[in-house]
């Protein structure tokens, strides 16, 4: 056989390898798609260029990836056609290379050089008297309480040597208890059985209402290029950490005029904000100190994206009915980490213990006995551009029907929806069962090896650019169609130093 050349047998298992891909890649895109209402006939517009390599995991992280991104950028496309006049929707395009490398855009920032900080030293997996534990102690104040609630000095061996004596469920109820974050690893079917876990597998994947009615919104047409879809809508950024501010940072890319605002009192990470502030300004308003601010920047919103625990807004009013009924024509959308129902509706969460609770972690690991982690915060920015999608349907559709728009999802609950895929893919695999788990292997290796593309890394979509934090290198946004913008138009702002007002 000549060199290179790939054996008859492997022929047929290639093809079956690609096919599963691709029929797993079209089947989250149109689920993702249908979940924001959209017309199935627009999935045509959508095309891949794969990449072997980008996100390797367990669990299928590469094609709920592809379709998070897909969805955002044939949302955008379809309300940038929308507004143009335009009878044809532009095609979409979606890049493994670009969508790996974004999936992982805090690790890929470099400020004048400088690697950023992503955990802090007790952000992470303790073993316990019964299994495992992953704590979440990035902010001062998580950090403080987590310590507290152990009874501890700021000393890592010391809360290994506590943790190890005690159950993983006792510490979880502990820190909770107290205001922290600590979650215990599950597996799957743990998780399955949990009050939690069957509030959020009863909802859709992206909760949408509609709060009341009104008259169909008429913003300005669309002219020139790039091809900018949010153009003139002002979004007000309530968001923190990645997946709110993902979203929002797409929503920038995409013509948005998006104004972050802040709490005095909760610093935000400086990398961290630097990497999802893209696009965006950044101010600092106290909602019981400066309300009058606050509402004057609310009075002339078009979006609201709100991160925060659900319930904690509703406190200043701003609840997303109270938000509609004050502002008819208003698009509120809404992200938690466990959802807006069951007995975990309050708590905090962040992606990596979503991860561990859903069973993901068990998942990626070796079951109970050492826990693993997705190739990215995969929850948190597949999320991020699924709620993006949503605020950009919600804005299509109102060209047509107007009214308030509210929509909401949970990083659980896309947490769910990668661990169905699971279970697709366990059903893929079966077909090269007969053939063995080796052969399947090489029939992998042979797809790469028989001209498909390789991610080599981020290189090739990663950009550097001088900003007033220093010298940036970032990734650029993975979201793509015809005519569409390829980068933010500014970079980000301090945390806080921007005017509380709009552009």
């Amino acid at each position: 056989m000549p060199c290179g050349a790939v054996s008859p047998p492997l022929v047929h298992m290639l093809i079956q390898y690609t096919l599963h891909s691709a029929v797993m890649t079209a089947v989250n895109t149109e689920f993702a798609w249908a979940a924001l209402g959209g017309d199935p006939a627009l999935t045509e517009r959508v095309s891949t260029v794969v990449r072997d390599g980008a996100l390797k995991a367990r669990l299928p992280v590469r094609e709920l990836a592809r379709a998070c991104v897909a969805t955002c950028a044939l949302a955008a496309a379809e309300l940038g056609a929308r507004r143009a006049g335009r009878a044809d929707v532009p095609g979409v395009r979606v890049d493994d290379g670009a969508v790996a490398t974004a999936f992982v855009s805090e690790r890929q920032l470099r400020v004048d050089g400088r690697a950023p900080v992503t955990f802090a030293p007790l952000s992470r997996f303790w073993r316990t008297a019964d299994g495992w534990v992953r704590t979440h102690a990035n902010y001062p104040h998580h950090r403080e309480r987590l310590l507290s609630a152990l009874k501890l000095p700021e000393d890592p061996a010391s809360v290994a040597a506590a943790l190890a004596e005690r159950s993983s469920r006792e510490i979880e109820d502990a820190v909770y208890g107290a205001g922290g974050l600590a979650v215990a690893l599950r597996t799957p079917e743990e998780w399955a059985r949990h009050e939690q876990a069957v509030e959020v597998a009863a909802r859709p994947l992206v909760e949408r209402r509609r709060p009341g009615g009104g008259r169909a919104r008429r913003p300005a047409a669309l002219f020139g290029s790039p091809l900018l879809p949010a153009a003139g809508l002002r979004v007000l950024d309530l968001t923190r950490v990645i997946a709110g501010p993902v979203a929002t940072r797409t929503l920038a890319l995409l013509g948005a005029d998006v104004l972050r605002v802040d709490s005095p009192q909760l610093p935000e990470l400086v990398d961290q904000h630097a990497d999802t502030g893209f696009g965006k300004r950044s101010a600092k308003v106290g909602l019981g100190t400066d309300r009058r601010t606050f509402e004057e920047l609310l009075a002339a919103a078009d979006v609201v994206v709100t991160g925060y625990r659900p319930g904690a807004l509703d406190r200043f009013g701003l609840s997303p009915e109270a938000l509609a009924e004050r502002r008819p024509g208003l698009v509120v959308a809404q992200l938690s980490a466990w959802g807006a129902y069951g007995p975990w509706a309050e708590r905090r969460g962040f992606d990596s213990l979503v991860q561990v609770a859903t069973g993901i972690a068990a998942v990626e690991g070796s079951g109970r006995q050492e826990p693993g982690a997705l190739p990215a915060q995969a929850l948190d920015h597949g999320t991020g551009y699924l709620l993006a999608a949503a605020v950009l349907r919600s804005l299509t559709e109102q060209l047509t029907d107007g009214g308030a728009r509210f929509v909401r999802l949970a990083l659980a609950r896309t947490a769910g929806w990668l661990l169905e895929g699971r279970a697709a893919g366990e059903a893929g695999n079966a077909v090269h069962a007969g053939a063995g788990a080796a052969a399947y292997a090489e029939a992998g290796a042979a797809y790469a090896g028989a001209g498909a593309a390789a991610y080599d890394g981020p290189d090739a979509w990663l950009a550097e650019r001088d900003s007033e934090l220093g010298r940036l290198r970032y990734a650029l946004p993975p979201v793509s169609f015809a005519g569409g913008p390829v980068d933010w138009a500014r970079p980000p702002s301090p945390w806080g130093t921007d005017g509380a007002r709009w552009a």
